[in-house]
């Protein structure tokens, strides 16, 4: 008789998280007229693209966890995937018993399912096929598509990435406390990084020394960064550098960690030592602006009308003299979770007809729910562009309006001074000796 396999200590939602979102599920598909959705393998953008696979089946989490989901309206849920049981057999999970090994062949695994559900002549939605938050053109691999296709040419493949994200945005209680327990291990990155954040320490050292902070205490890969740093140095950038930091210089960072997938988010700048006072300026003004934009952030509240009340806001607090008048605001706010969990609202700042991103104007009349989560972090600006501040908080929107998930004060970090020692075997050490 064959051993069972101990079950590993992993965070896991419950049996009762499970029914609630695949009783949402099925009722949108119901109404849409769909006898199954697929949720294919993508582990693109930070695995953001692989979320609706995890969502409704439990099964992802490291960064190779490339899993396909077949969803039908009837039937057992089926999870195809690589190495298959040892990965997400019940040792890993309880939601889904139909785990099946297809050796990377995704497509002819879950076409195989659909025709064991007699959806030859089906209507099938697919996750990733069609417009998504930040992908207008999909993500479903060719090949993926290309292989369900052959095997059900007579069935009808329905774009079914907005479905997903409209049970996706809308968080249960078990949610917004992964979420919650996320940002709690964000505010603790940053406190390390004020700690490292002092003149000569490499850039990549501050980061790394940011990032563990979070993952020793918990946090799951994948999550999203940016980063840059510098003497007011504008829009973040993918990674670090070598650069070692200097008195006065800015770090403008996203940062995320990740409870069971799920992933908050916080935008807190940092100067080292000292920061321009322009920018501290800024940052008050900010200050005013943010807790008016929470109490206007209601069910209900439309994209377009945010968009709209973040730029009056920002003519609101700018004063009518001196450097700062005519400073103005623009919002960027996106769904936090297992992605990108609707909307991306993105105002670029100008007038013209480009100042919106594609995914904001399609969803320009879409109303916020109660109990969405999201990254809310406008941007006010100098007229002449040149000086900026930008902050954010995880916030949940409520009826009395949003709430911050955070606990950090909001503003400029400023890091004090602090000895600190740190490898000298790294990358640029090695640089300077090959004298690159």
């Amino acid at each position: 008789m064959e051993e069972q396999a101990e079950v590993q200590p992993y965070l896991r939602f419950s049996l009762a998280e499970r029914d609630r979102r695949w009783n949402a599920i099925r009722e949108l598909m119901a109404r849409d007229g769909l006898d199954a959705l697929v949720c294919p393998p993508n582990l693109g953008n930070s695995t953001d693209w692989q979320a609706d696979a995890r969502y409704v089946s439990h099964c992802g989490g490291g960064g190779d966890a490339s899993i396909g989901v077949v969803f039908p309206l009837e039937g057992d849920v089926t999870v195809v995937a690589t190495s298959a049981h040892e990965r997400w057999g019940p040792q890993i999970q309880d939601w889904v018993t139909d785990v099946r090994e297809v050796n990377r062949r995704y497509g002819r695994g879950m076409a195989e399912r659909l025709l064991e559900l007699g959806l030859e002549r089906g209507r099938i939605g697919i996750s990733g096929l069609g417009f998504g938050t930040r992908t207008p053109e999909g993500t479903i691999f060719h090949g993926t598509f290309t292989a369900l296709h052959e095997a059900l040419p007579d069935a009808e493949f329905i774009p079914a990435s907005d479905l997903l994200q409209d049970v996706r945005e809308v968080k249960s209680q078990e949610e917004i406390d992964a979420l919650q327990l996320a940002v709690g291990l964000i505010e603790r990155g940053l406190e390390a990084q004020a700690a490292w954040a002092q003149p000569g320490v490499p850039d990549y050292v501050v980061w790394a020394e940011t990032m563990h902070a979070m993952f020793i205490r918990g946090s799951e890969l994948s999550v999203h960064f940016n980063w840059i740093s510098g003497q007011n140095p504008g829009r973040t950038l993918t990674r670090p550098t070598l650069r070692p930091l200097e008195r006065g210089n800015l770090i403008v960072k996203e940062i995320e960690s990740s409870i069971i997938g799920y992933r908050a988010q916080q935008l807190r700048p940092l100067a080292v030592h000292t920061c321009d006072p322009m920018i501290m300026e800024l940052a008050k003004l900010h200050a005013e602006l943010y807790e008016e934009i929470l109490a206007f952030l209601k069910p209900g509240v439309t994209i377009g009308q945010l968009v709209e009340k973040t730029r009056q806001l920002g003519e609101q607090v700018a004063p009518a003299t001196g450097p700062l008048s005519g400073a103005r605001a623009r919002m960027t706010l996106h769904g936090r979770g297992l992605g990108d969990d609707h909307p991306l609202v993105l105002d670029g700042g100008s007038a013209g007809a480009d100042s919106l991103y594609e995914g904001t104007a399609r969803a320009w009349a879409a109303p916020f729910p109660e109990n969405g989560v999201y990254i809310c972090k406008p941007t006010i600006f100098s007229a002449d562009r040149r000086y900026q501040f930008a902050w954010g908080d995880t916030v949940r929107t409520t009826p009395r309006g949003a709430i911050r998930m955070g606990k950090a004060p909001h503003g400029m970090i400023v890091s004090e001074p602090r000895e600190v020692e740190w490898p000298r075997d790294g990358i640029l050490e090695l640089v300077r000796q090959f004298g690159r």
